[in-house]
């Protein structure tokens, strides 16, 4: 009988049918191999490859600094994938704390940026490549203004040495001359604006003439200059009346720097500036017992009574959208003045009147008042209102045309009134407090110094009571406006490095 092949054993046939019985086992063999191997791979159906190839080790068998670092997920037998995923992520996202915990907004709200952020922005457009910046771009400019600002000592004991010195002027007018023997003082200029700096070394004081019934006729087309004649009547100042009945601008001034000079013989460290061609003022040195030196100007003018004249059409009248209408028609009740100044040669003749007879008119108290009252609200600047930037960018413009005047000579015949007249035509374009919150003082005095640099590359700038008179007409060379304002605007793109010296 044939034998079976049970659990590996082997029968030989007695028929020499070896070879197909060992096929057969070999075949039987290689079955059971492959459902082993299936069984394997079901057993282990869910697991990732590294999981399948080999089973993982604990973490602090190896290296358990490296296991803490990389945040291994705990021994499991087997994980879903899914979870698996999701738990790394989460392990390594930050932990909230309270320092850095943030108020829930939704995808569409940006993160307010503050202000500091917004000035930076606005600043860095305009610095050239390769210059640093201050994270706070005003930091240069408070500084410099906390620099500019005058110690109170100074400014009273200045104050009051001026104020004796023009009150023994004007004592002396009244009681030793008959021509003006009705003089009255008018203090206008920076110091009583409000608007100096540095060093209360400068002060300028009008002693002003009334004069009433005058004809008042414009020398020229550009409208500023004047030339002044009584209709009729007896005045104090018929001695200095012409053939045509007009007054004499210069012959008036001169006599009225001589009364100045016997004056100033009996006064004690004060005296007399040599006299300057073409300038209306009378100038004092005084070494008094102040910390500085006093230069003080003693400027003769004729208080004229009257309504403006036509040339001041559209000159204040901007006031309107910036002060209000019932300012603008208190300033204009209030009367103008006129100074003995003349433009290009005084032999020039016109109508029979010389140049340097005629008068500029002058508005310097208006001025004085709406630099005093400068806000749109009446609250601006005061106690219960807020603060605006409109004077400290007036007194950086300032400075800063001071500081290159000294490193240019060239640039001499531009003055603190362009600075001025430039604030008050850029007020009357941003009319809003709110355009001029002292927090903008950066964004605020960019626009000011481009509104100066718009003027001088043009070659115009309109008298801001007299729109047909540009106070950059002959007197200054385009080259020279030209120069000023490429320097401006070097100082403007680089962080004024001038304020850092």
């Amino acid at each position: 009988m044939d034998s079976v092949c049970r659990k590996g054993s082997v029968h030989i046939s007695s028929h020499g049918e070896t070879e197909y019985h060992l096929a057969s086992i070999e075949d039987t063999l290689t079955r059971r191999c492959h459902i082993t191997i299936i069984l394997t791979t079901m057993s282990g159906r869910g697991k990732p490859r590294s999981v399948r190839a080999k089973s993982p080790e604990p973490a602090h068998a190896k290296n358990p600094v490296r296991a803490k670092s990389a945040r291994q997920p705990p021994k499991e037998t087997v994980k879903d994938t899914k979870m698996e995923t999701k738990q790394i992520t989460d392990e390594n996202k930050p932990k909230k704390t309270k320092e850095h915990k943030q108020p829930k907004r939704t995808t569409e709200e940006k993160a307010p940026l503050p202000q500091k952020c917004v000035e930076v922005k606005t600043a860095s457009r305009m610095v050239r490549k390769g210059y640093s910046v201050d994270s706070n771009p005003d930091k240069i400019l408070l500084t410099t203004l906390d620099q500019l600002k005058i110690k109170k000592k100074q400014k009273s004991e200045s104050a009051s040495i001026v104020n004796d010195t023009v009150k023994r002027i004007m004592d002396h007018m009244k009681k030793c001359t008959e021509c003006f023997k009705d003089v009255n003082d008018l203090r206008t200029g920076s110091y009583y604006e409000n608007l100096k700096i540095s060093n209360p070394d400068e002060f300028d004081v009008m002693l002003t003439v009334p004069v009433e019934r005058v004809d008042i006729r414009p020398f020229g087309d550009v409208g500023a200059f004047y030339s002044v004649a009584f209709k009729r009547g007896k005045h104090s100042l018929d001695r200095f009346l012409d053939e045509d009945n007009t007054i004499s601008a210069s012959g008036m001034l001169a006599e009225f720097r001589n009364e100045v000079k016997k004056c100033v013989k009996t006064l004690i460290d004060v005296r007399l500036e040599k006299k300057k061609k073409g300038c209306p003022a009378v100038t004092l040195l005084i070494n008094g017992t102040g910390t500085v030196p006093i230069s003080l100007d003693i400027v003769l003018g004729l208080e004229v009574r009257s309504s403006w004249p036509t040339f001041t059409q559209g000159g204040i009248d901007k006031i309107d959208i910036w002060l209000g209408t019932k300012v603008k028609k208190e300033q204009k009740l209030k009367g103008y003045y006129l100074v003995p100044k003349y433009e290009g040669k005084g032999t020039v003749e016109r109508e029979g009147v010389c140049a340097r007879d005629v008068w500029r008119i002058s508005f310097s108290h208006v001025e004085k008042s709406i630099l005093t009252n400068h806000g749109s609200q009446k609250t601006c600047c005061e106690a219960s209102g807020s603060r605006c930037c409109r004077k400290y960018c007036l007194k950086l413009l300032k400075h800063l045309l001071g500081l290159l005047k000294a490193e240019n000579p060239s640039l001499s015949k531009f003055c603190s009134y362009h600075a001025k007249t430039t604030l008050l035509h850029a007020c009357c374009s941003r009319t809003q407090d709110s355009d001029w919150e002292a927090a903008r003082l950066g964004p605020c005095f960019q626009q000011l110094l481009e509104d100066f640099e718009g003027h001088l590359k043009d070659g115009m700038l309109p008298n801001f009571f007299v729109p047909t008179h540009n106070l950059l007409g002959s007197s200054h060379d385009r080259r020279s406006c030209q120069f000023l304002a490429r320097r401006i605007e070097e100082e403007r793109n680089n962080g004024f490095p001038i304020f850092r010296k």
